[in-house]
């Protein structure tokens, strides 16, 4: 008797035609189920198939492999809600290019982690700019948006933080709240006075409820390469009064040490912005940065439990992991 276990299987030549249509040929279930007169459901069972018994198979490019290998090994060092890399796609890095790639990706990952009681607070800066301009307006959620920082005079308005609150708000269909007022006072003074005005305490209130915030972070070391380190933000003695702190990098208009610390110079009375202390307990902390040149600057702000949601590119990624002694080999 010539039936044994074999009497149940696919036909191998079926399977292979179903492959053959479904990847190659770019064809519906649908259209394979009519073209070889079966179900749909047996179209699925033979695709499977196809992968089980390696007639089809998958490779990821060994470049976007590295970027998964990375963002696991970040995760895991750093203890992070989720990293997530924007590979190089470019033979010559585009700096510009660069940013945007990752902007793209801070922006899907915000439309998918929002949700109805959300308050997402947002800082000012260029990726914020290019952010923005990459959220579906389609994906429409009703909830509070916080500026968590005064204005800057020394940079292009689009890249303010009131403007963005307000572009966002606009694109997701949200309630703004906003601080108008300079995000740097002359004095420590001046800047309570700013504080006691009703509405400045009025947004102030909301930083408490932010679940969600998301912003950029300059470096200042080993270069003084954030706008906030130039002299139209801050005078010369200022300058060199964080750089005797040891400055490493500024995140809402707040600037930090190499182990994440608040530099205590007199800015910190004077700044108009969410404390670090109640930033810091912000549920959600996305930061979104690009160039390897900020591998210093990342690594202080992850220290420092500034950041728990790294979105960045390929490049600064395998310079911070260089920089921690953090080997692909070991995943």
């Amino acid at each position: 008797m010539l039936a044994d276990g074999k009497v149940y299987e696919q036909s191998l030549n079926l399977i292979i035609k179903a492959a053959n249509y479904y990847y190659i040929e770019s064809m519906s279930q649908s259209e394979i189920a009519k073209k070889l007169d079966i179900s749909m459901s047996t179209v699925s069972r033979l695709l499977k198939k196809a992968r089980e018994m390696g007639v089809v198979r998958f490779d990821i490019h060994d470049t976007f492999m590295d970027c998964l290998k990375m963002e696991k090994l970040l995760c895991r060092h750093f203890n992070l809600k989720e990293v997530i890399i924007a590979p190089n796609r470019n033979l010559i890095a585009d700096v510009n290019q660069i940013k945007k790639d990752v902007a793209l990706e801070g922006a899907r990952y915000i439309q998918r982690v929002l949700c109805e009681n959300d308050v997402l607070g947002i800082a000012w800066g260029r990726t914020m700019y290019y952010l923005i301009q990459y959220l579906n307006p389609s994906q429409k959620i009703n909830i509070d948006f916080v500026t968590l920082n005064g204005n800057l005079s020394c940079i292009d308005k689009a890249l303010d933080a009131n403007y963005l609150v307000h572009r966002m708000a606009m694109a997701f269909g949200g309630t703004k709240h906003s601080l108008y007022c300079d995000g740097l006072q002359p004095s420590k003074e001046i800047a309570n006075k700013v504080k006691s005005d009703e509405h400045i305490k009025s947004v102030f209130k909301w930083f408490d409820r932010v679940t969600i915030s998301v912003s950029g972070i300059g470096s200042l070391y080993p270069d003084l390469d954030s706008p906030l380190g130039k002299d139209n933000y801050l005078n010369n003695n200022e300058i060199n009064a964080i750089r005797r702190l040891n400055v490493y990098g500024d995140l809402i208009l707040r600037f930090f040490d190499g182990l994440g610390q608040e530099c205590k110079s007199d800015l910190v009375d004077r700044t108009i912005a969410i404390d670090m202390d109640i930033y810091k307990r912000i549920p959600t902390k996305i930061i979104v940065a690009s160039g390897s040149w900020k591998a210093d600057t990342v690594l202080a702000g992850l220290k420092g439990d500034l950041i728990n949601v790294l979105i960045l590119d390929e490049y600064l990624a395998k310079a911070i992991c260089e920089k921690a002694q953090l080997k692909l080999s070991v995943i």
